[in-house]
């Protein structure tokens, strides 16, 4: 058994790594709004690249006092999609679409820290050096 959270850990670091990126790609494509036939570009979702690399891991059986729910009627987190509209000069960029990928991802590394600082903070205080 993992005491410190070393997964735990290793996740928060590779979600933050691709947030990096996904920054980098966002400001890439904000930056060339007005490049003749530029085309707007994107990372693998995170959660495809994450369903790849681990193994799914089983559900618990239901216990007494479950609520009902069907995972199969799931929204999708990732429910909009870049225009395929592009300028008369050939652009693809949507700054709407960039301005709210930019948004996602800043509100994403603000989690993520979030919880990597909080999952810290429970460690040291278990082992008595809060």
């Amino acid at each position: 058994m993992d005491l410190l959270g070393g997964g735990l850990f290793d996740l928060a670091e590779k979600r933050l790594l691709w947030l990096d990126q996904r920054q980098q790609v966002v400001a890439q494509n904000i930056a060339n709004a007005d490049t003749p036939d530029y085309q707007a570009r994107d990372l693998t979702p995170f959660r495809t690249l994450l369903a790849q690399s681990v193994a799914p891991v089983p559900l618990a059986a239901p216990q007494a006092g479950d609520l009902p729910g069907d995972p199969a009627q799931a929204v999708p987190i990732d429910t909009w999609r870049l225009p395929d509209g592009r300028a008369p000069d050939g652009n693809a960029v949507s700054m709407p679409a960039e301005l709210t990928r930019e948004a996602q991802t800043e509100d994403a590394q603000q989690l993520v820290t979030n919880l990597y600082e909080a999952y810290a903070g429970m460690v040291r205080t278990a082992i008595g050096k809060s």
